[in-house]
C-alpha cells in the first residue's frame, strides 16, 4: 500500500481498514466547480479508488476565485476534462473517468449506477431533484452541499431505508424568482472550500464505516460569524407523492419545467362546488384511469389542447390537471405564453396526489 496513506492508516478506527475500504470504492461527483474542486482534491488526495466526473461546463475567468482545480491556462476548456487530467497526474492510484456532458434524465441512470455513492455538487435545483430522485431509486447514498454568499450547508441522504432525502426537506421546487444565483448574489471563495471538504470527509465517513455520517441531520456554516450548527430532520411522508415512483416515471419527468416556477395548486385548495366562472380541466386522454369523482371536470386531452383555448378562454379561472402533474405544468405555460392576464394553475401532483391523499 503506497506510503502516501500512512499518516490516516496511523487513525484509530480508520486505520488499514479504512484505507481498504476507500481504494476499493468508487464515487460519482456531479459538478466539477466550486465545491466539485475541494471534493475532487480530496477525495483523491485520500485515495478513493474510482471517481467519476460528470460537468459540461467550460472554465471561465469568474470561476477562478474559488474553483481551485483551475488556471489561467485552463479557461474555455471543459471542467471535467481539466480535472480528470490533472488528477490523474498528481494521484496515481487512483483512476478516474469524465463525463464531458451535463447529468440529466436521458442519462442520469446509466451514470449512477455502476457508482457506490453519488456527490452533488451541482448549483442548480433541477440537477438537485433529479439526482436526489435517481438516488432514491437507485438506492444510492448521496453527499448533498449547497453555498450562498458566505453561509453553507452540508447532509447524507439515503443512508439506509429509515434515512432522509432531499425531497423530505424540499418537497417541491422553490419559484424561479426565488432561487439564489451566485452570478447575482456572489459567494465568497473561501466558502466552497469549506463546505466541499466537509461534503468529502462525509464521504469518507460513509465509504470507509467511519465516524457517524449527517444522516438525518444537516450542517449549517456561517462563515462570518464563524459558527456551525445543526438541526434534525425526519421523513416528509407528503414528499414521496411528488416524485417519481419508479425510474420510467423518471426519465419522463422534465425537471427543467418542474423547477420553473409556474403557478400550482394542491387539491386541499380547490373549492368542493366549483363556481360557474372556473374551469377544471382533465388532460389525460380518455383511456387513463382512475376517473375524478369529486367534480365534473372539462375533458380536453393535452393533445387537443390549443385548438380548444377558445373553450377554456371563457372563464377567469383555469385548474389543469393530469396524471402527475407533468402536462398541466406544460399546459400552464402554454396558457401563460398566449393569455398572460388569465389566472391559471397546475393541481400538484396530478391524479396520483389525489389517490395519496
Amino acid at each position: 500500500m503506497s506510503d502516501r496513506f500512512e499518516r490516516q492508516r496511523l487513525v484509530p478506527d480508520f486505520g488499514i481498514d479504512g484505507q481498504e475500504k476507500l481504494r476499493n470504492s468508487s464515487v460519482l461527483v456531479i459538478g466539477a466547480g466550486g465545491l466539485g474542486s475541494p471534493i475532487l482534491l480530496y477525495l483523491a488526495a485520500m485515495g478513493v479508488g474510482h471517481i467519476g466526473i460528470v460537468d459540461g461546463d467550460q472554465v471561465s475567468i469568474s470561476n477562478l476565485n474559488r474553483q481551485v482545480l483551475y488556471g489561467v491556462q485552463d479557461v474555455g476548456k471543459n471542467k471535467a476534462e481539466v480535472a480528470a487530467n490533472f488528477l490523474r497526474a498528481q494521484y496515481p492510484d487512483c483512476s478516474f473517468t469524465e463525463i464531458l456532458s451535463f447529468i440529466s434524465v436521458e442519462n442520469v441512470v446509466e451514470l449512477i449506477e455502476p457508482y457506490d455513492l453519488v456527490i452533488d455538487g451541482s448549483d442548480n435545483f433541477p440537477t438537485r431533484y433529479l439526482v436526489n430522485d435517481a438516488c432514491v431509486l437507485l438506492k444510492k447514498p448521496l453527499v448533498f452541499g449547497a453555498i450562498y454568499q458566505h453561509e453553507g450547508q452540508v447532509s447524507v441522504f439515503n443512508l439506509g431505508i429509515d434515512s432522509c432525502n432531499y425531497r423530505d426537506i424540499f418537497p417541491n421546487p422553490p419559484k424561479a424568482d426565488e432561487v439564489p444565483n451566485c452570478s447575482v448574489t456572489g459567494v465568497i471563495g473561501v466558502l466552497p472550500g469549506v463546505i466541499g471538504n466537509l461534503m468529502a470527509m462525509e464521504a469518507v465517513k460513509v465509504l470507509a464505516d467511519f465516524g457517524s455520517p449527517l444522516k438525518n441531520r444537516v450542517l449549517f456554516y456561517q462563515a462570518k460569524s464563524a459558527s456551525f450548527y445543526e438541526i434534525k430532520i425526519s421523513p416528509n411522508p407528503s414528499a414521496y407523492s411528488l416524485m417519481p415512483k419508479n425510474l420510467e416515471e423518471l426519465s419522463k419527468t422534465d425537471y427543467e419545467l418542474v423547477c420553473e416556477g409556474l403557478p400550482e395548486i394542491s387539491w386541499e385548495e380547490i373549492p368542493s362546488q366549483i363556481p360557474s366562472n372556473v374551469l377544471l380541466v382533465d388532460l389525460r386522454e380518455p383511456d387513463e384511469l382512475p376517473k375524478l369523482e369529486n367534480w365534473s371536470p372539462a375533458l380536453i386531452p393535452f393533445s387537443q389542447l390549443e385548438e380548444n383555448f377558445d373553450l377554456i378562454n371563457k372563464r377567469d379561472l383555469i385548474y389543469f390537471f393530469c396524471q402527475s402533474g407533468v402536462r398541466s405544468l406544460k399546459a400552464v405555460r402554454l396558457w401563460q405564453k398566449d393569455f398572460p392576464q388569465k389566472s391559471v394553475f397546475s393541481i400538484r401532483g396530478g391524479m396520483k396526489a389525489m389517490l395519496k391523499n
